[in-house]
């Protein structure tokens, strides 16, 4: 039983260290925004929803584009580097991954907006079916 609970606690210690590195290595990578931030601001930069496109077509922020958290690696080069980017998703989980890989491309000015689509109340746009 005592192996058993050793090993139970380096996985877990594991695991929190894992968690650790991530969280540092997401705010290193692209700035939390709120969506007053983030309107005010939008204008003067790229927007990225990094959804997929059959979440995209269902809505999106006016004036965003679509590259798929999945297809980032091969369409990042799509992006201007001497523009501010700004990034969401649903909630943040893959916004904040995708900014981790647009640093590790050369990308500065990232910014992730917080909450989400889930949480925007600005101007929309659906595709008509």
């Amino acid at each position: 039983m005592t192996i058993f609970t050793i090993i139970l606690w380096i996985g877990l210690l594991a695991w929190g260290i894992w968690e650790l590195v991530q969280y540092f290595r997401r705010k290193n990578a692209a700035e939390v925004v709120t969506k007053e931030v983030f309107k005010e601001n939008m204008r003067r930069a790229q927007i990225v929803d990094v959804r997929g496109k059959d979440e995209f077509d269902a809505g999106h922020i006016l004036g965003a584009r679509n590259v798929p958290y999945m297809q980032m690696k091969q369409r990042g080069n799509e992006l201007r580097k001497d523009q501010p980017i700004y990034l969401y998703d649903e909630k943040k989980a893959m916004s904040a991954r995708a900014a981790i890989m647009l640093k590790k491309q050369g990308y500065s000015n990232l910014y992730i907006l917080k909450g989400g689509y889930a949480d925007w109340d600005g101007k929309i746009k659906r595709k008509k079916a």
